[in-house]
This record gives structure tokens, C-alpha cells and sequence, in this order.
């Protein structure tokens, strides 16, 4: 029998190709997504899809009522959603209050109950700039507790965090995956809006391997 893993699965580009790979190498996947209040919540429902399609186990998790902590983000509240790339300063306004904390102690209960060994997120070298909780000290800390917060221990592990956006892509282009099944924008409209933080460095990944992103976009770029 194969080992377990629970992948935090969004249905982002990058939480795709991760679901994909722990598939590829073997793994019995558990998908688990979150709902916490997030703007592009359209991205769950490309979560769905993907797990029906390829009959991989997916739960949905809402945590809407912990909204009150996870409050005063422009992914979660009232906030203008900032444009350009994720390096620059204004793109703080897309940290959600330790979001992968709380996410990911939720995951390792899940793997718990479903005999996981590990729990896999898509944390990336490209997220570092922006998000202390993607960054290599916040993943080996929780791998740390979450290894003996349980008569079971749980691995916390982010197979993504040495590579960047065109190298997340670049695997699952060897996987022959399709990114129109993805959602990336902080946007939930019907259109990807093209110049968030996530559209941008999407489009780049895209463009550094001379092709076009099939997902369709608010502008004509």
C-alpha cells in the first residue's frame, strides 16, 4: 500500500502541479481546501473539478468564522487588491494573518485522521519576499511542532520552496498538465484581471518558457 500524504490544495497553479507531482510519485493524495472568506474564492471551485475529474479524495474545509482573525487583507476584506509584482512593498496588503498556520494545524489533524504521514503546501521561493509563512525558518518550525503534536507524527513539507514560478511550471509542463484548470488571479471576476501580484508573476512563468497562458485575461496582453 502506498503512503498517505495531504496536500493543502487551493486550486491555484501551484497547488495543482504539487497535487500532481505527490501523485506522480506515487502517493495516495488526500486533497484538502480551504474556504476562509477569500476574495478569489472561484479558485475552489477549480479545486472541485480537478479532484472529481481525476477521482482524488477532496474536502472543503470552511472556516469563514474565523474571519474576525484572519481580517484586513485585501484577499479577505475590504481592500483594494494591489497591483504589480510581488516584490514590491504594497503586495504586504495580500498577507492574510497567519493564514498557513492555522491551515496547516488543521491539515495535520486531517492527516492525522487519515493516516498521512506528511502534509504537503505549495510554498515557493518567489512567495519569500511577501509571506513569512512561506518562507523555509516558518516551514522547518512547523514541521518541527507538528512532528510531535501527535502520538502520530506529521511532516510538514513544501517540495516547491528552493523553486520559483517558471520552475513550478516547468514540472508540470513534463506532467502534461493543463493550466486552464487553475485559477491564480486575487481577482474573482470572471476574467483574470491580469496585474495583481499572482497574475503577474503567472504571466512571467508563462512567457519565460515561450508560451501563452491559456487561462483568459481582462486585457488583451
Amino acid at each position: 500500500m502506498s503512503e498517505t500524504v495531504v496536500v493543502i490544495y487551493s486550486g491555484g497553479m501551484d497547488s495543482f502541479t504539487l497535487l500532481h507531482l505527490a501523485r506522480a510519485r506515487g502517493y495516495q493524495v488526500h486533497a484538502l481546501s480551504f474556504d476562509y472568506g477569500q476574495r478569489h474564492v472561484r479558485e475552489l471551485d477549480c479545486a472541485r473539478q480537478v479532484c472529481d475529474a481525476a477521482g482524488i479524495p477532496h474536502k472543503v474545509i470552511d472556516i469563514r468564522a474565523l474571519g474576525a482573525v484572519m481580517a484586513g487583507s485585501a484577499l479577505t476584506s475590504d481592500v483594494e487588491v494591489p497591483e504589480g509584482h510581488y516584490e514590491e512593498e504594497s503586495m504586504k496588503a495580500t498577507v492574510v494573518p497567519n493564514r498557513n498556520m492555522i491551515l496547516l494545524s488543521l491539515a495535520t489533524g486531517y492527516a492525522v485522521t487519515a493516516g498521512a504521514s506528511a502534509v504537503w503546501y505549495g510554498a515557493h521561493g518567489g512567495d519569500h519576499a511577501i509571506y513569512p509563512d512561506c518562507r523555509p525558518e516558518f516551514v522547518e518550525k512547523m514541521d518541527a511542532v507538528c512532528r510531535v503534536a501527535n502520538y502520530q507524527p506529521v511532516a510538514i513539507e513544501a517540495p516547491f520552496m528552493a523553486l520559483d514560478k517558471s520552475d513550478i511550471l516547468a514540472q508540470g509542463l513534463q506532467l502534461n498538465l493543463d493550466y486552464s484548470q487553475t485559477w491564480t488571479c486575487y481577482n474573482g471576476r470572471e476574467r483574470a484581471c491580469g496585474v495583481c501580484g499572482s497574475c503577474v508573476e503567472r504571466r512571467e512563468a508563462f512567457a519565460a518558457h515561450g508560451l501563452t497562458d491559456p487561462l483568459p485575461y481582462e486585457d488583451a496582453r
